[in-house]
């Protein structure tokens, strides 16, 4: 089974194509209509990573991505807003509500579908990283103190194929 994603938006046709993409990429996409429904399924279906539309209405995107990020328990996953905004300072207002990835609308399909897969692989570096922090030993066996580990030096994209990553 492929990762999770949790995709919320309100409008029926971009709910479709997103969905559409995420399967046709091989992800489970689970589909949240109403914005007021969105961290109940968030709780039951445990996404891998969940998009966003920003301009919904009686809930506003960028409320829930506050509400997701209070919470400990979903906190950790990673939220790719997708909106029509597009002004100065809107990816700023988005990114300091806790997303960590933003694609504005309309989408470009290549663009999109890069955007979720920088953003699960960090999410699973991070927490490749976090299991490793937690035993002592995995580290030293990295590294010898004072060494440098091989894969942490320069671009692991050594033929340069890999899609350029803006992820925080």
């Amino acid at each position: 089974m492929g990762q999770k994603i949790l995709v919320v938006e309100d409008n029926e046709l971009n709910l479709k194509l997103f969905c559409d993409l995420l399967r046709a990429h091989a992800y489970v996409a689970e589909p949240v209509r109403d914005g007021r429904e969105a961290i109940a399924t968030a709780r039951a279906f445990v996404p891998d990573l969940i998009v966003m539309d920003i301009q919904m209405p009686h809930i506003t995107g960028l409320e829930l991505i506050e509400q997701i990020k209070a919470d400990e328990e979903l906190r950790p996953i990673p939220i790719m807003a997708v909106t029509a905004y597009a002004a100065k300072g809107d990816e700023e207002r988005i990114r300091d509500a806790g997303a960590e990835g933003y694609v504005s609308k309309p989408i470009s399909v290549l663009k999109f579908v890069g955007a979720v897969r920088a953003l699960l692989d960090a999410a699973a570096a991070r927490a490749t990283a976090e299991a490793g922090s937690e035993d002592p030993e995995t580290e030293e066996a990295a590294a010898p103190e004072g060494e440098t580990a091989p894969e942490e030096i320069g671009d692991d994209d050594q033929d340069g194929d890999a899609p350029a990553r803006d992820v925080t």
